[in-house]
Formats: C-alpha cells, structure tokens, sequence
C-alpha cells in the first residue's frame, strides 16, 4: 500500500511539472514572431548535374533548370577529382532531399566506390549561383 502512495504522489509531481513547464518555446527562439523559414527540398530525380570544390570539401549540384545547391561534405573527398569518376547516390525516403542525412553519397571511379559523407545541404540564391565562376557551375 505504501508503494502505491508513492507512485501517485510521483504522478502528481510529474502532472504539476508539465502544467508549470514554458510552452514559448518558438517564440523565445524567434523574437520577431515570424515562422523559421521552410527547408529548401528537391526531388532526387531533378538533379542535373555536379562540380567539387578543389578542395575536394563540397559539392556543387544543380536541380532542375534554375536551382543550385551546396553539398559540404564532412572531410575532403580526393576521388571527385579522379578520371572517370562518378557519383553514386542512394537516398533515403520519398525521393524527397531536405537534408543531407536524405542523401547517402559515395563516387567511384569505374572499379571501387568510396564514401563521401554529406554533412550539410543548402540551396544558393539565384546571386549566388550566377556569382560560382565558371569551373564550379554545375
């Protein structure tokens, strides 16, 4: 009996922390009151076309006619510059990219495959992708 007395009271004490916890979160977060911009999504089977850094550090996509994307990876990745080489995409979910644990990467230069871990993904603006010199457009 006395078991049971404690478990309510816990159940108590667990009820009057949620109803006292702060639900202002967002607003906190974001001051302004305005809602945090929406993920930027492709479809996979809109992209076009790439470029690497020659630093081997990051990835210029392409999507679609307009769109173009940057694919930071999480270290250097030598192969991209390879002969031959090509990228070998696997993405998880509905074909729908949002973020770069959507994307499962690795390129291959015709005979072994090697991983390239995207670390992050974001869309230039349209200034942004007319201001990549020529050798980074995708």
């Amino acid at each position: 009996m006395r078991t049971s007395h404690i478990v309510s009271m816990l159940g108590a004490a667990g009820a009057l922390v949620l109803a006292t916890a702060p639900t202002a979160l967002p607003e906190a977060a974001n001051p302004e009151g305005s809602k945090p911009p929406a993920a930027s999504c492709f479809f996979s089977r809109d992209w076009q076309g790439w470029k690497a850094t020659p630093d081997d550090k990051a990835i210029y996509i392409r999507v679609g006619r307009t769109k173009v994307y940057r694919l930071d990876l999480s270290s250097p990745c030598p192969s991209l510059h390879d002969p031959g080489s090509h990228l070998i995409t696997k993405f998880h979910g509905s074909g729908s990219v949002c973020t770069a644990l959507d994307i499962d990467l690795k390129v291959s230069d015709g005979h072994i495959a090697t991983a390239c871990i995207v670390r992050q993904l974001s869309e230039l603006s349209p200034a942004e992708a007319a201001a990549l010199p020529k050798n980074l457009q995708p």
